[in-house]
């Protein structure tokens, strides 16, 4: 999963869980629904769904052939049996962006990803924080063992034995 949807979800689960229950306004709504179909949040979730789908089918279809190709055919893609859940996820990250941002602000970052550096950076932001994240393994595995022999060897001038 990618750290741009983890964020999106993290921020979901957020305002679920105890943001602010005043309503934004409509102005800001509006700027924030189209920084999310700019940022492609529902492309993103369109993606996880499949997924979703595979996991679902055994329980649902219970290993019966005639089952499994109904519910193959209701699930295909381009199916529309999910559409209501990308709108609602769609509609409601929208309300944590309208929370979090001004309306001008909605519209600065919108303007951002909109230009070629903003498109760029969605498309590469998954790559980016794969590389990022193996980056901070790396470092940390290597300042680990490096911390480990500098302990060990101050441990052992104060007279202790490993």
């Amino acid at each position: 999963m990618s750290k741009r949807l983890l964020t999106i979800a993290g921020t979901l689960l957020f305002f679920i869980c105890g943001a602010s229950a005043q309503a934004p306004s409509p102005e800001a709504m509006s700027a924030a629904r189209k920084l999310v179909v700019t940022l492609k949040v529902a492309d993103q979730y369109r993606v996880l769904l499949p997924q979703l789908l595979l996991k679902l089918r055994p329980v649902v279809a219970q290993d019966r052939p005639e089952i499994e190709r109904d519910y193959d055919a209701v699930t295909a893609p381009g199916s529309e049996i999910y559409a209501p859940f990308v709108a609602s996820m769609v509609e409601r990250i929208a309300v944590v962006y309208a929370q979090s941002f001004s309306v001008d602000e909605l519209r600065q970052i919108d303007a951002f990803y909109a230009q070629p550096a903003g498109k760029k950076l969605l498309e590469k932001s998954d790559a980016l924080a794969q590389a990022s994240a193996q980056i901070g393994q790396d470092v940390s595995q290597k300042a680990a063992d490096e911390l480990k022999q500098r302990l060990i060897e101050a441990l052992r001038q104060k007279g202790h034995k490993l």
